[in-house]
């Protein structure tokens, strides 16, 4: 049936008007772009709630160039799905659809979904839900990245625990979770010489400047936090290199805005700074060498941005997380920059504060990434490596060139989809109609460092030896820890008299961390292990694997 195609229209899957454009929606238009150039569709299905969604999503389609049949199945009648095959639903929650269609037949049609990023409780909850909902195995929830499918399973194995132990329940059916990345119409970026040198007179960048582009949401709690960045940039402008930095997205307000101006100004003041407008956006992509995103949140899973960087024939450094590691190739498309956190046990009381309402989810994606840090040294060897050598930045723009057209254009993965479609398909023929002591967690508001602990490269455990950095004061602590993009997190940190502790009792011999919080005594030992982590994140100590 994959000659015909259904989704589910939600204008916040697929519209990219509102004023918050977020990925999971950038992802949604591409996918429906994707369906509108597809030659052999005769069909395609708009299940909406009513005709005026109907309606914009057969315009959606249309202007993407879309000339076949395009039909309104209303949702009360979802039987209607049965000549389409299959159902796609733009976000992991398909037990109501699941539960919707149990009275008509579990046979008529399969439902995928696609879980773009977990952080959210909304979405944990709707996870946690697929085990009691009549989910079949001929159903899917798409992961876009392994560290996505690493999380969904996490919440899925803890409700399981929970039910077993509960209700005595031994026997669960799960949809699929295929692992399908994310596209990019990578057409839309392909390099274009002849503006390069007219894009950058019109950014003010100077002669000889080597550019750095951030493209994304400008927010340090919801996306990257900057400070790295800055520090390494400032390292390679010292060095010697003429560093411009093009900051190109949407502040998520003024406050924002001035924080990071104001880090800025404090951390590269040797940098030359450009957040350029909107209508400008093309102008970034031409006038660009080298692409770096360091994301750190738990709400990253996968990035679009370096995806479109590459499409661009853009050398891109990016932090070795969420879904990044399965895009860019270390040392062949760029670089993947080392990342630390704390293990399990460091934030059940951030996820319960955020479950509380005493934080908003974009404070507790904020409280996370503080103790999410990068490799400093390895970021700015990398940083320093592509401002000084023009070859290699062509050598590795070239391969991310070629793997972005091989593997993740949209015509491709959307290849993928109508392949999984085909799977389930078969699955709804063939399959038969699917589990064991009572947990302590919830499955579904899960201590962040568990619920994410494949994101980073190494966790900091008892073994983990610590030491300061050779610049490492309390002065420059004070300093930091007042910037905007700091000071924001001094709940979820150690006060400045815990850090006085750690510096005292590390001084200036490296030591384990089991050790460290032993001459601590008494002490909020996950307060102290985020606190670690964000004086790495500061570059004032050093953390490496120790020897169990």
């Amino acid at each position: 049936m994959t000659d015909r195609f259904a989704f589910h229209y939600t204008p916040d899957g697929y519209s990219t008007s509102g004023a918050r454009l977020m990925g999971r929606q950038a992802a949604g238009a591409g996918l429906l772009r994707a369906i509108a150039a597809a030659p052999d569709l005769e069909a395609v299905g708009c299940f909406a709630g009513g005709q005026a969604h109907a309606a914009e999503g057969e315009r959606l389609l249309r202007e993407y160039g879309y000339a076949g049949q395009v039909e309104w199945i209303a949702q009360g009648r979802p039987q209607d799905l049965e000549r389409y095959g299959t159902l796609y639903h733009p976000a992991p929650g398909i037990e109501r659809l699941a539960w919707r269609r149990l009275g008509i037949g579990e046979r008529r049609y399969s439902l995928c979904g696609v879980t773009h990023a977990p952080a959210g409780h909304a979405v944990m909850s709707s996870l946690a839900n697929l085990l009691v909902a009549p989910v079949r195995s001929w159903d899917a929830v798409i992961c876009t990245s392994r560290t996505v499918r690493d999380s969904v399973r996490r919440v899925l194995e803890r409700q399981a625990e929970y039910l077993s132990a509960r209700l005595g329940a031994q026997r669960f059916e799960l949809p699929q979770l295929p692992l399908i990345p994310l596209g990019v119409h990578a057409a839309d970026f392909d390099a274009d010489p002849s503006r390069r040198d007219a894009a950058r007179e019109r950014l003010g960048i100077a002669g000889g400047a080597v550019v750095f582009l951030f493209a994304g949401r400008l927010s340090f709690c919801t996306k990257a936090h900057p400070q790295q960045m800055f520090l390494a940039l400032e390292r390679a402008a010292q060095n010697g290199a003429r560093v411009h930095l093009v900051l190109c997205g949407s502040f998520a307000g003024d406050a924002v805005d001035k924080a990071f101006h104001e880090a800025a100004a404090q951390l590269c003041p040797s940098v030359r700074l450009s957040v350029p407008e909107h209508d400008d956006e093309a102008d970034v992509w031409a006038a660009a060498d080298v692409f770096i995103s360091l994301a750190d949140t738990v709400q990253e899973t996968f990035g679009q941005a370096p995806l479109a960087a590459m499409a661009a024939g853009l050398p891109c450094i990016v932090s070795d997380w969420d879904g990044h590691r399965d895009i860019v190739r270390d040392g062949v498309d760029g670089y993947l920059i080392p990342t630390v956190m704390p293990g399990a046990g460091a934030g059940l009381d951030l996820a319960q504060r955020y479950d509380d309402g005493v934080d908003s989810h974009d404070t507790y994606r904020g409280h996370t990434s503080q103790a999410v840090a990068l490799d400093g040294a390895a970021l700015a060897r990398a940083c320093a490596r592509l401002a000084d050598d023009a070859s290699l930045r062509r050598q590795l723009g070239d391969n991310a060139r070629r793997r972005v057209r091989a593997e993740f254009d949209w015509a491709v993965v959307f290849g993928r989809h109508r392949a999984l479609w085909r799977e389930l398909d078969e699955r709804r023929r063939a399959d038969a109609v699917l589990g064991p002591a009572l947990p302590a967690a919830v499955p579904d508001r899960l201590d962040p460092f568990e619920l994410f602990a494949t994101y980073p490269t190494m966790q900091i455990t008892p073994a983990s030896m610590v030491e300061l950095a050779p610049d490492a004061s309390l002065a420059l602590l004070r300093r930091y820890r007042e910037l905007a993009i700091n000071r924001f997190a001094h709940a979820a940190l150690p006060t400045l008299e815990e850090f006085g502790q750690i510096f005292g009792s590390i001084e200036s011999r490296p030591m384990q961390v089991d050790e460290l919080l032993d001459a601590l005594g008494p002490c909020d030992r996950a307060t102290l292990l985020r606190g670690l982590a964000w004086l790495c994140k500061m570059d004032l100590l050093r953390i490496a694997a120790g020897q169990a």
